[in-house]
This record gives C-alpha cells, structure tokens and sequence, in this order.
C-alpha cells in the first residue's frame, strides 16, 4: 500500500514538472553567469544574481564573519562611527611650523607615511626622504651624513597617523616643516598635514638634492607665512564646501585636484593680492594644480578622526602605505595597524618606464578613499581614466561597486553622474569580506630608486589581508 501512495505521488509531481514547462517560466540564478544559459531556452526571462561566497583561506574565518555579521553590538557602534564622521566640520585654521602644533613632536623626530616601520626596511623613496628631512633640518651636512645618523638611531621615525597627521607618498613631516592645521568645530579634535611641493623631483618621492631643499625652505621661510598672515586676515576656511565643490567641477580630490586648487586660489587671492609676497605665493599655488591636495588629505583625517574609538565598530578610519606594508585601521580597535603587504599599481606609465620600475603602493593620501572621495568618488572625475588608466564607464563602475561594502552615503559629497547622489562613505570590514569587493585606490605610482619621482598613475585596491586580521580582532572583542 505504500509502495501504491509513493508511485501516485511520484506520477503527480511529474505532472506538476511537466506543466511548469509548459508555462511561460520566469527564473532566477545565483552564481556563475553561465548557470542561466541553458535556461534562456525554456524560460521567458532569466536573471543572474551575481554572488560568490566569502573566499577565506581559513573556514573558521567564514564561520566568524557569519556570527559578527549583523551583530547588533556592531551595527549600534557603526551607526555611532558613521554619524562622528558625517557630523564633523573641518576647518582650516592655521599654517604654522609641525613642532608648534603636532603632538609629542620634539627633538631629532621625523614622520613618514604607512604604518610603523625601521629605516631598514623602508622602500628606496622613503629612506630618500627620511635623509633629506634630516640635511633640511641642519641634523646632518650631506646625505651620507644623514644616513649613518639615522642608522645609528639619533633620529626617531613615527608615522604621520600616529600624531594626527598625514602625508602624501613617503608622507616625511620634519619639525620646521609648515603644516596645514584643521579642526573639527563639532569635536575639537585637529589634523595636520604638510603642504604640497609640486611635481617634479619633490621630496615626496625620495628626491633630496640641493633644488629640493631649497624649495622646502623657501615653503618655509616665505610661502607659509604669508599664507599664515592671509589666514589670519580671512579667519577660517571650511573644507567640505570646497571637496563639494570640487566634486561637482571634475575633481575626485585624491589624483585630480584642479577644480579644487582653484577654489582655493579664489578665496586667497583678493587678500594675498595686498600682501608682501603674496603674489609670488599665488604663482607657487597656480603652478601646482595639487596643491589642495594635502589640505583635503587633513580634513579626511579630521572628520575619521572623530569616528575613531567607538567599541565594536568595524568602520575603517585610516587606509595607509609605507611602501613595504599596507595598514588599515578600524573605529573600535584604536591605534592598532591590521597589516599586509603593499600590492602593485595598475596603471599608466610615463613613457621610458615600466613594472620593473615601480615601487609598491605607497602614501597616506588613501585617507581620501577611506573617506569616501578619491577612488569612491571617480563617477565625478571621468577625465581621471586618461591619468590612471580605464575608460569613462570603469570611473563610474568604481563608484558604485563601492557602495556594497560601506555603511552610509555622504550628503555633502555629491557626484553629478550618479544624480547628485552621495559618495560611498564608511568602509565596513564585515561587508568588504561578504560581498569579497576590496576597497579601490587610484595613486600615483614612485619609482622604486630615491629621487626619480613619480613614473605613472594607476588603481590598486587594500588587502584582503587586513581586512581578516581585523575581522578576527572584532570576534575576539564581540563574541
């Protein structure tokens, strides 16, 4: 008798799969793209869902991610870091020596890019540039001098994020060097970044010869106070309308900053118009379209900066390079670096120069991206793919993609191709490993000698890597 009910059953639920054939059918896959290609026979409409499974060389890392995931803990501390970051106001406030505002900043000390790192280990643009800080700040009289100094330990590196501060490339801030200053006007915190020399041989990329030096001193000793002066005169400068603006002039305000160097020039020029020297600062200014740059990488880090330290958070506040390591930092693990090494650029190269030239990822500017312009922002920019390499489409792609692996939208950085919509802004270590997106970079590329400078532009993306090390914190802190 219940062999009989088995074969009745049996017979109807063919029927029933012969009649769904038979019917206009509507289907779904989830997967690889050619699951649905033989369905596109039989069925009316087909719909691949592109999705793959979080990819951990450990299966307990899967297992990790799928119990934090979700974890109100975390979603209540997000909430808290996003809210920080979207809430703060930078303003630009003074143009004064490092020594006179940056934090624990005395003596034979100097700053550089990425997380910690021995003058050792340093890639060839770094040491280039720890060693010319050092002939700049009288330390030692030549480069060689400048190396058995260091070397024997008389002077002492610490990275630019571990002193509210930023730099572009080997991101070197000595004591003399003048700084941008910028507050947040909600929290109080400051951020500190020096100002942009330029292209060329800059000390940035390792150059350290006589024409280098004397431009960081003649940044000094006429360039910084007559911006201080105009400064005083002018009162403080918002930054976020300026990114805004910038955004919707054709700037991503990380690799172009043309739009952005403009609205700046216009702000300072009628007063540095009736100031001694102001003249021959507008034209250093109008020479470098960059020269924003630097004042934009400091209030990315002042507004993360104030989404740091909330517990449980797995927001990403600092994205950074010394050219060797890549090092993120996350809201709710505070000063502590998730490191992997640097990766490649893929980009364009000047002409003369190739791979075998090129040094690994390298710099603090990806503050920009962690805040949601620069490589989250190149829907803004198309011109950008004729510097770091794509098309238009690749630009606006980019954009979008990150939006799967962020936590919230920036409503004052708005992109014109994506109907004004805001820029992805809150990277999220939980998503970046769910949806397997790495967070992109778009960065100019160093040659791997001290002194060349920069041979290209290019995209790259963060580590996996950092990303499960910080997973792993976060378990270990939640669950």
């Amino acid at each position: 008798m219940m062999q009989l009910l088995q074969l009745l059953l049996y017979c109807e639920d063919v029927k029933v799969m012969n009649d769904i054939f038979k019917k206009k059918l509507s289907t779904v896959t989830l997967g690889v793209k050619s699951f649905s290609d033989n369905l596109r026979t039989f069925s009316d409409e087909v719909v691949n869902l592109e999705w793959q499974p979080p990819c951990f060389a450990d299966p307990k890392d899967a297992m990790l991610l799928a119990r934090l995931f979700n974890n109100e803990k975390i979603v209540k501390a997000n909430e808290i870091a996003v809210g920080k970051y979207l809430n703060a106001q930078p303003v630009l406030t003074k143009i004064c020596s490092a020594r006179e505002v940056i934090p624990d900043f005395k003596g034979r000390k100097l700053l550089h890019s990425g997380p910690p790192i021995a003058y050792e280990n340093m890639c060839g643009p770094m040491q280039g540039a720890v060693c010319g800080a050092i002939v700049y700040e009288g330390w030692a009289d030549d480069i060689e001098s400048a190396q058995n100094l260091v070397r024997s330990g008389q002077v002492e590196l610490s990275p630019c994020h571990h002193h509210h501060a930023v730099g572009p490339m080997a991101g070197v801030i000595s004591p003399s060097m003048p700084v941008f200053v910028v507050k947040n006007t909600v929290d109080g915190n400051e951020a500190y970044s020096n100002l942009n020399e330029g292209l060329g041989k800059v000390l940035r990329f390792g150059a350290n010869g006589d024409e280098v030096l004397s431009r960081l001193k003649f940044m000094q000793e006429k360039l910084a106070p007559v911006l201080a002066k105009a400064l005083e005169i002018l009162g403080p400068i918002e930054i976020k309308p300026l990114i805004s603006q910038g955004l919707q002039m054709g700037d991503e305000c990380h690799n172009r900053n043309s739009a952005s160097t403009g609205q700046l020039i216009k702000i300072l020029s009628p007063v540095l118009a009736g100031i001694d020297g102001g003249a021959e600062a507008l034209r250093f200014i109008a020479s470098n379209d960059h020269f924003f740059l630097n004042l934009s990488m400091a209030a990315c880090k002042c507004m993360l900066d104030a989404a740091s330290g909330v517990k449980y958070s797995s927001m990403v506040v600092a994205m950074a390079r010394n050219g060797v390591n890549f090092g993120i930092r996350i809201s709710g693990a505070g000063d502590t670096w998730f490191e992997a090494p640097s990766l490649f650029i893929k980009g364009l190269y000047f002409p003369g120069y190739g791979d075998k030239d090129a040094n690994p990822d390298l710099g603090d500017s990806a503050i920009t991206e962690t805040a949601g312009i620069g490589g989250f922002a190149m829907a803004a920019s198309p011109a950008i793919v004729k510097f770091v390499g794509g098309s238009s489409q690749d630009a606006l792609n980019n954009s979008l993609r990150m939006r799967e692996i962020t936590l919230g939208r920036h409503p004052s950085f708005c992109l014109p191709a994506l109907d004004f919509d805001g820029t992805a802004c809150g990277i999220d270590v939980l998503k970046v490993l769910d949806r397997h997106i790495l967070p992109i970079i778009n960065t100019g590329i160093a040659h791997r000698q001290a002194g060349i400078g920069q041979i290209g532009a290019g995209i790259t993306n963060a580590p996996e890597e950092c990303f499960v090390k910080a997973l792993r914190f976060l378990a270990a802190d939640v669950l």
